[in-house]
């Protein structure tokens, strides 16, 4: 039988093989190299096999294989075909390490580099298959060469993770059950090999085999669900957000930290009272704003923004870990910040009394609103002051607020006539503001107030991003633009078919504007039926994004909008500050050592604009995810005592399974399942979004307010259930409710039936199989 092993010649040494031999065997072959393949290519038969058997658990033993028999690979290698992970997108290629790496040396897996993949013949003829991103896993033929490792993509795999977070519980009989932390997942699944975990522990896990019954394994423990600041962890671990920083990348940020301001190449703005207007919790700050009058009705002003681009040079580590990140997280207990604390919370931040590098915008706004000249500067500011925005309200409200910010304020009343003018899409969006005590517990949930000094430099930031962007189209150079498209024909139909519903009428021909939006929500004086409208005007709107075309911004009535005023959190910032360093030729002094020269564009960025635009859309998208989920635990934990309360609450969405209640003033989605509603059958409307009584025409629809009754609050899920209450105030009896059984599964009349959970439990008695559906968004 010829041998299939390409690398086999009959020249190849004959017999029982040494050590270096096998190894180097491994290493050139170009398929998997087992016990079979190694036994051919040497020729050996009957006794030498089993020699050749003890030889290799020898090698195992000592380190310097790993693998399985049938294929082995040099120990802190990877096999020649294996299961890869993509765990970041660098220059618009896929980087990769092996799925499953826990060899004792190296202790940092290989990363390896993925080749194009190709589409399977008969779909797409062999043209390229979609674009892989962060968290794909891959089924991939590796090579190691001169440049190191490199991966040719066979298939890709599912999602190892997705949905496999969780609590182990034991049922009744003491076996392991995975009670899920993600409220879209319904059921629990059953743990196979609990990897060292214990019960309470909160883990992640993957399937163990390709059916649903093969159950899943226990991959990592993430500790107790329940301590402390865990919420944020959960949302970290599940969305796999990175959150520590390489060694190498805190080393960088030192050395970038020290580098000298070159104070005769920076435009010296220290003597202006420049100032910073943050919320009082403010972890850094990104901008510092001036104004004062120019004699003419108008206002010269000066956006200074933290010139993040000195400090983090393109294809620097410290660079490729910011756009690994995107974007800071932000949490009610922690940051999970874009770039190291050294520049973030110190050097890079807008500190009152100390030097530090900025980008400026100067602006002239005239008399009507409007920014008639722009130019963009590298300086050196000395922050006047960082004042809260509580505090500059209560100075401007007290009537004798100082002069620096009489002049905002003035400056600011031009900026907001002109945004009238221009009819941006305005929505009342209550945030709400998670604060914890000094044990990391709940101290207060509450909406965030919005204050005149918020919409003073919300106003200031766009007139810079505009003018960025602007600057940027002037000079033909790249622009990051922050893109916000008009509604969907289709999702305007929608929103047509369900204002016919309150009999108004919304016609498709006209040209499509935010000021249409308004419109509808301002010819409504009935507050319910405003919220009614409101969600379903959000509901129409598109998800924002980044990228190199402009397509304008449809919320913000802009033509030219870009990030420019963020650059210690958003990524995006940094390539705008970056590109206008080309546009304007900012370029500063080389810095010593060993960081890049440049602190502009690098010819990369330029190549791959559109990869990274999408990878750090991407990311904002995840960061929305992890915060929003996290609020909603810490939400539910808080109200987890206060289960069989009444709250006032109003409907944001009804699907034919029943509806979702919001408690006013605090947040927190609820489900009212249909089959709640009482013995009459509700039929639902979707052009109306309500579930309607067949008897009695009762109706529930989007925006309306009713008084609820808080029926459970799951702190792990973040899931909320309410029931709804009769003209009494008692809970309505729910459809088919049937008297609760007198003994334990099973007619045991000792009672003996399955062990209930620490959280929640099914009929057949299995942990956490959460009954309810999360509320899709």
């Amino acid at each position: 039988m010829a041998n299939r092993n390409p690398n086999y010649s009959p020249k190849m040494p004959q017999g029982m093989p040494t050590k270096k031999q096998i190894l180097e065997f491994i290493q050139s072959s170009d398929i998997p190299a087992g016990k079979r393949e190694i036994a051919r290519a040497f020729g050996l038969k009957g006794q030498e096999k089993i020699t050749l058997k003890r030889l290799l658990k020898d090698m195992a033993e000592e380190g310097l294989i790993d693998g399985k028999k049938t294929a082995y690979h040099q120990m802190g290698g990877v096999p020649k075909v294996t299961v890869l992970r993509v765990v970041e997108i660098e220059d618009g290629e896929a980087i990769a390490i092996p799925d499953n790496w826990s060899p004792e040396a190296p202790s940092e897996p290989p990363r390896l580099t993925m080749k194009e993949m190709k589409a399977p013949k008969g779909r797409g003829g062999g043209k390229s298959a979609p674009a892989l991103k962060r968290g794909d896993r891959v089924l991939s033929r590796t090579e190691e060469t001169d440049a190191g490792w490199v991966a040719y993509p066979m298939k890709k795999l599912p999602a190892r993770t997705e949905g496999l977070m969780g609590v182990v519980e034991l049922d009744g009989t003491g076996t392991p059950w995975l009670a899920p932390v993600d409220k879209r997942v319904r059921n629990s699944a059953k743990i196979v090999d609990l990897g060292g975990a214990e019960e309470g522990q909160l883990v992640l896990a993957e399937k163990a085999g390709r059916s649903e019954r093969a159950g899943v394994k226990v991959i990592e423990v993430v500790g107790d669900p329940l301590a402390p600041k865990s919420f944020s962890l959960i949302a970290i671990a599940k969305l796999g957000i990175p959150h520590v920083f390489p060694d190498t990348v805190h080393e960088e940020a030192r050395r970038a930290a020290t580098l000298p301001l070159s104070e005769d190449k920076r435009e010296d703005l220290r003597h202006v009272p420049i100032v910073a207007i943050d919320p009082a919790d403010a972890r850094d700050h990104d901008d510092a704003i001036w104004a004062e009058p120019d004699g003419e009705g108008g206002y010269n002003a000066l956006i200074a923004i933290a010139d993040v681009s000195f400090y983090v040079r393109p294809g620097s580590a410290l660079d490729k870990e910011a756009r690994k990140r995107g974007n800071s997280v932000y949490f009610p207990d922690r940051v999970v910040p874009m770039l190291p604390e050294v520049l973030s919370a110190d050097v890079c931040s807008l500190r009152e009394g100390e030097d530090r590098a900025a980008m400026v915008c100067h602006a002239h706004i005239d008399a009507s609103g409007t920014v008639k000249t722009r130019k963009f500067t590298r300086a050196i500011v000395r922050i006047h002051h960082n004042i809260a925005y509580e505090d500059a309200q209560s100075a401007v409200d007290a009537g004798s607020p100082p002069e620096y910010l009489a002049n905002l304020w003035g400056a600011w009343k031009l900026l907001a006539e002109a945004r009238e003018k221009r009819e941006p899409l305005e929505l009342e969006i209550p945030e709400r503001r998670v604060m914890l005590n000094d044990e990391g517990q709940i101290a207060e949930i509450a909406v965030r107030e919005r204050l005149d000094a918020h919409r003073v430099v919300e106003d200031f930031m766009i007139a810079a991003n505009v003018a960025a962007a602007k600057a940027l189209e002037a000079k033909n150079s790249p622009v990051v633009y922050r893109n916000h498209e008009v509604p969907a024909r289709e999702k305007m139909i929608a929103l047509r078919d369900y204002m016919a519903t309150l009999e108004k009428k919304l016609s498709l021909g006209q040209v499509i504007k935010p000021s249409l939006f308004n419109r509808l929500l301002s010819d409504i004086t009935d507050e319910s039926e405003k919220a009614q409208l409101m969600e379903a005007v959000l509901r129409s709107q598109t998800q924002a994004y980044y990228g190199p075309a402009n397509t304008g911004h449809f919320g913000l009535a802009l033509g030219s909008y870009a990030h420019f005023t963020s650059p210690i959190r958003r990524y995006s910032d940094l390539l705008v500050h970056r590109a206008l360093v080309d546009a304007y030729k900012l370029e500063q002094p080389k810095p010593p050592g060993s960081l890049p020269d440049t602190s502009g564009l690098s010819d990369k960025d330029r190549a791959n604009i559109q990869e990274v635009c999408d990878a750090i859309s991407q990311a904002e998208r995840r960061a929305m995810e992890a915060e929003r989920d996290t609020i909603d635990r810490y939400v539910a934990a808080w109200l987890s005592g206060r289960v069989g309360e009444q709250f006032d609450t109003r409907i944001t969405g009804v699907q034919s399974f029943g509806f979702f209640a919001t408690i006013e003033r605090l947040g927190g989605d609820g489900l009212v399942p249909v089959s709640t509603l009482g013995r009459e059958h509700f039929r639902y409307e979707e052009a109306a979004q309500a579930l309607i009584g067949e008897d009695s025409g009762k109706t529930y629809k989007s925006g309306d307010r009713l008084r609820l009754q808080l029926a459970e609050a799951n702190a792990l899920t973040g899931a909320l259930k309410f029931a709804v209450l009769d003209a009494d105030g008692n809970v309505i009896e729910p459809r088919g409710a049937r008297p609760a059984p007198r003994y334990g599964r099973g007619g045991d009349r000792k009672g003996s039936g399955p062990k209930k959970g620490k959280y929640q439990t099914n009929k057949r008695g299995r942990p956490g199989n959460i009954r309810h559906q999360g509320r899709r968004k």
